[in-house]
């Protein structure tokens, strides 16, 4: 069924073909909700008419409405112009016929298959140190994009690479080298991510002493900071690396092995997943072919000391190295590589990369040096650019330590969804497993939307107290007004009105919550095309909310008709539902009881 906008669309588009003999686009026709303050349900712009039809408004306007309205009684039932603004209203038995159509339909809102891939690469951790609150939202928003897309019809791939080499992760093997006296994550009972990142944070305290001892013997700070012994043992430690000495790597292995399972644990604790995990320790060397093959077509250049660049001025960006003199390759080149390689793999149609806004310039260059050397698909690259994380007291830094780390942050939420819980005091007829189980999806489901329900793009600053508020803009609100949906229908289990037809003059907070019901498919839409969960998060929150209200003012159990008693237990299920999909692909559980 087409969505009554489309549907508004269409039936402009012709009566104006018919009416004026005109051809237009359907991209002209633009339909908003009418404002509240006037009568109607949908308004159709005039202003974009008005010169190629010679009309006034009011006119164009007057004519318009009664060629619809006599033309399309089943859809629109009266009209009323304002100052070049044709509002409609939508025709009772529409709405019934909506409701009817989607009674039953578990799938109600989903997109049928379309043959296309995408690719979405998200989380990209380190090696040398746990998630933390800004892995959180990357990981939020890589996971929820995903299944917006499967929501929509696309087959999708999630992808991860891990960032398991160079100078950062030799850092914390020197550290532990140093200061570690063979301790291991099961020997001192920790986490083995947060067991290496200890060691980074080891590496930083100690490479400052070092520093601060030189500059006080007289040293320049510059100089003091290239020759601290500790930075000199990792920089030739990275070289032992890259030669493969068999102590190094084992080491290597080991620690990163140990962060591994802590990673696990993580994931599987937040809820998520991927379909294939690349390391850079495997990828780094893609690429140098490309090079070779980008020089012969011209597309690089190479200078006098044989480092290979690429001029991009032309494309309003600056020269980018591509290969340094040594013949080494650069990130850009490694992200080449693993890009021509992926898509060999997965044969995506479009590659969505989840990184924050820092590396904005990065992926401009990327898709562009793609375009240039004629990889396949390089025109879907796109990156999914995102804001950083910060907390009321202000940002983080893994090297000082005073990152917030993922594991304390959701054991902090899982804390408060507890304590607030217990005050409003509810659920006193729960066995303990069960309030384990809802605190724990009440947590979650709060820090997930939070840090959903904000436009990627956007800065945000995250207050764990804030997020769990029952009455607010929040996962935890829309999660309990589920519940009440659920509770209602349950006492109503006698009532036979899953199959029964519906009929009646809609009340007009009936139709309202209906209204809000059909967009859902739209939502979906817009959320894909925009790459922006948020939508989806606005959406769930504002249904919950115009439900509170239809509720609170109408008897569902004391309807005054049975037929009224049915039509508003057909909107409640409805409602659940179109929750539960909608925050689902927040990656957020909807408890049925709270």
């Amino acid at each position: 069924m087409n969505s009554v906008v489309a549907q508004i669309k269409a039936a402009t588009l012709a009566s104006i073909t018919q009416l004026y003999g005109v051809e237009i686009s359907i991209e002209q026709v633009l339909v908003n909700a009418t404002k509240p303050e006037f009568e109607g349900d949908y308004t159709v712009v005039l202003f974009a008419f008005v010169k190629q039809l010679k009309k006034s408004p009011d006119a164009l306007g007057q004519e318009l409405g009664t060629a619809l309205v006599s033309g399309h009684p089943q859809l629109f039932s009266g009209f009323n112009v304002i100052k070049g603004f044709l509002n409609l209203s939508i025709a009772n038995d529409y709405w019934l016929g909506f409701l009817q159509s989607v009674q039953g339909q578990e799938g109600f809102g989903l997109h049928a298959p379309r043959n296309q891939t995408v690719m979405v690469e998200y989380s990209s951790p380190n090696t040398n140190k746990p998630l933390h609150l800004g892995h959180l939202r990357n990981n939020f928003l890589g996971w929820s994009i995903a299944e917006i897309l499967k929501a929509n019809g696309y087959r999708v791939a999630k992808t991860c690479i891990v960032n398991d080499r160079g100078i950062h992760i030799c850092k914390s093997m020197i550290a532990w080298q140093r200061y570690g006296n063979g301790a291991t994550p099961q020997t001192v009972g920790m986490k083995g991510d947060h067991f290496v990142g200890d060691y980074y944070v080891k590496f930083n305290d100690a490479y400052k002493a070092e520093i601060a001892a030189l500059v006080a013997a007289g040293m320049e700070t510059a100089l003091a900071e290239k020759e601290a012994p500790i930075m000199k043992a990792t920089q030739a430690m990275l070289l032992d690396w890259e030669a493969g000495k068999p102590e190094v790597m084992e080491l290597w292995r080991n620690m990163n092995g140990w962060v591994y399972e802590g990673f696990d644990a993580t994931y599987k604790r937040i809820g998520s997943d991927f379909d294939k995990t690349y390391y850079e320790s495997n990828t780094y060397l893609l690429g140098k072919d490309l090079v070779a093959a980008g020089l012969e077509k011209k597309v690089f250049y190479q200078k006098e000391d044989s480092s290979v660049w690429i001029d991009l001025t032309a494309d309003g960006l600056d020269e980018k190295l591509v290969q340094r003199k040594d013949g080494t390759s650069v990130y850009i080149t490694q992200d080449i590589g693993l890009a021509v390689h992926k898509n060999q793999e997965f044969h995506a149609d479009q590659s969505i990369y989840v990184v924050g806004d820092e590396q904005n310039y990065h992926f401009k260059v990327l898709k562009l040096i793609c375009q240039k050397l004629g990889i396949p698909a390089a025109d879907g690259i796109f990156h999914l650019s995102y804001g950083m994380v910060e907390l009321p007291t202000g940002k983080m830094k893994s090297r000082e330590g005073t990152v917030v780390d993922a594991d304390d942050l959701v054991d902090a939420m899982i804390s408060i969804a507890q304590q607030k819980t217990e005050e409003l005091g509810k659920v006193k007829d729960f066995t303990t497993e069960e309030l384990v189980g809802l605190y724990d999806t009440i947590g979650l489901g709060a820090l997930k939307f939070f840090l959903l329900r904000v436009d990627p793009k956007k800065k945000m600053i995250f207050n764990p107290e804030e997020s769990i508020d029952f009455h607010g803009f929040t996962g935890p609100f829309i999660q309990y007004t589920h519940a009440r949906i659920k509770s209602i229908l349950r006492k109503q289990e006698s009532v036979s009105w899953q199959t029964a037809g519906l009929g009646g003059e809609l009340h007009p907070l009936e139709m309202a919550l209906t209204k809000q019901q059909e967009i859902f498919p739209s939502i979906l839409e817009e959320a894909a095309t925009e790459h922006d969960p948020s939508k989806i998060a606005i959406y769930v929150f504002e249904l919950a909310k115009t439900f509170n209200t239809f509720y609170n003012q109408l008897s569902i159990g004391n309807a005054e008709t049975e037929e009224k008693k049915i039509l508003r237990l057909q909107l409640a299920a409805l409602t659940a539902q179109i929750l539960k999909t909608g925050m689902s692909l927040l990656g957020i559980q909807v408890p049925e009881r709270m």
